[in-house]
């Protein structure tokens, strides 16, 4: 809900004496303060009715409490001591000089609770998935009776402990809205600015840290189910991560008396930031490695059914047109192989145009990189359907999220997040495009404001 300069002001008639700009900029500092006190509310329920309940507390173990909860009182202490400057300053005066002072300051010294709470975003939806889904009939019957009182409004618990997440990613955007507002040459511009970076930078260390524990704990899972034929190498690592895993079809050249043929193989691939592992599935939850290289060694692009030369024993039409054996869209990979140190060159093939194309955009990454940036003549597409990433490379969206596309492939979208610049694939469906130029220069100014960056649309 959009708030409107508060009735005290219009009352007193010191609206007629503001400019329509002005105007503009009181109402957008009105939005901080009045949904910084609702949000603060509905912590306040999730904490009294949820957090605080002996009997939700006797249907889970103590380690599940805290996976769930974490540090939510800090967070909610964070708000009050937030809200109560920002009510004080509101109280000074009916029309508000600047908040911009106190959203710095905050960000700066008060808003680290935010980044352990997002930090533990994984094992909380992760605890509250078991939970629900478990045979434990009591805390669901508990869940069910709270979430029923009217104090929730008939709300799930999980839409009070996104909250702190919501909010922290909207404070950014709340404040780029005053710096819109707000007169460039004008005393609070600079001010207002710094604020905007500051909140930045705090939404950056909260993705940062939900990332590393998700990563971490990815890491040591995949390394358990990895076993290698050769000297292994030490996977686990701080500053390696997961980007894209999955079963392809490789076609391996076989030599024969007469002539040479391809045969075709199923190999599994762990593409890192740093290195790609190349396995075959012995079970489901258990891979041999039989090759890996260094990701700054891979060439990679697309293919033609014409460069595989198959076995005579089945014709390319019955191979290539049957999705089962998932060789519809073929692309070749070349790299230096770290186990033998030779040059190995690979025919892969996908089911899907959209899995090759995410393939290629993922293994290519410097190239992608350098599309990335050139953000001219985009597409911009406005998400009017939250989406929640299912693989590695995709990218989770809330509604009103701005996207900026670098390619559209069978359906699915490979685009960069306004907000934050996270990059990632989703369903077109997700989206509709953007088609007014004053929103499309308006966004591009606002991308580059929340990023920090330098440079004038």
């Amino acid at each position: 809900m959009v708030y409107s300069i508060s009735y005290k002001v219009k009352k007193s008639g010191l609206s007629e004496q503001l400019s329509q700009e002005e105007r503009k900029r009181q109402e957008a500092i009105f939005e901080v303060i009045s949904s910084e006190h609702s949000y603060l509310h509905s912590l306040e329920i999730l904490i009294r009715m949820f957090k605080n309940s002996t009997e939700l507390s006797e249907a889970m173990t103590k380690t599940e409490h805290h996976h769930l909860f974490s540090n939510i009182s800090d967070v909610c202490e964070a708000s009050k001591k937030f809200f109560k400057e920002l009510e004080e300053r509101h109280n000074q005066s009916l029309v508000i000089d600047d908040i911009s002072d106190i959203v710095c300051s905050h960000a700066e010294s008060n808003f680290d609770p935010y980044i352990t709470y997002c930090s533990n975003e994984v094992y909380q939806q992760r605890t509250l998935q078991r939970l629900i889904g478990s045979k434990n009939s009591a805390f669901k019957e508990v869940l069910t009776r709270i979430e029923g009182h009217p104090d929730c409004r008939n709300l799930p618990m999980i839409s009070f402990l996104i909250l702190p997440m919501q909010r922290i990613t909207r404070l950014p955007l709340l404040m780029d809205t005053i710096c819109q507002k707000t007169l460039k040459d004008s005393e609070h511009y600079e001010t207002c600015k710094k604020a905007l970076q500051a909140m930045s930078k705090v939404v950056r260390k909260c993705n940062e840290g939900a990332r590393t524990m998700e990563r971490t704990e990815m890491m040591y899972t995949i390394n358990s189910q990895l076993d290698f034929k050769f000297k292994p190498f030490p996977l686990v690592s701080s500053s390696r991560w997961m980007v894209k895993r999955g079963e392809l079809t490789a076609f391996v050249e076989d030599s024969g008396i007469f002539t040479k043929r391809k045969s075709r193989h199923q190999v599994y691939f762990f593409l890192f930031n740093d290195v790609l592992i190349v396995t075959k599935k012995k079970g489901e939850d258990s891979y041999t490695v039989i090759d890996y290289a260094l990701r700054d060694q891979i060439q990679v692009g697309t293919s033609q059914p014409k460069d595989v030369h198959l076995s005579p024993m089945k014709s390319p039409t019955s191979m290539l047109g049957s999705r089962q054996v998932g060789t519809n869209h073929l692309f070749w990979l070349c790299f230096r192989s770290n186990h033998s140190s030779e040059k190995v060159r690979m025919i892969l093939g996908t089911e899907l145009q959209n899995e090759r194309a995410r393939w290629i955009s993922a293994l290519g990454q410097n190239d992608n990189d350098k599309r990335r940036h050139d953000r001219t003549n985009v597409i911009q597409v406005e998400v009017i359907r939250t989406y929640t990433v299912k693989q590695p490379d995709e990218l989770s969206l809330q509604v009103a999220d701005v996207v900026l596309v670098s390619q559209q492939v069978d359906g699915w979208y490979e685009g960069e997040r306004l907000r934050d610049g996270e990059s990632g694939w989703f369903p077109a469906e997700c989206a509709e495009k953007i088609t007014c130029q004053v929103t499309i220069e308006r966004n591009m100014q606002r991308m580059d404001r929340l990023q920090g960056l330098e440079t004038n649309v």
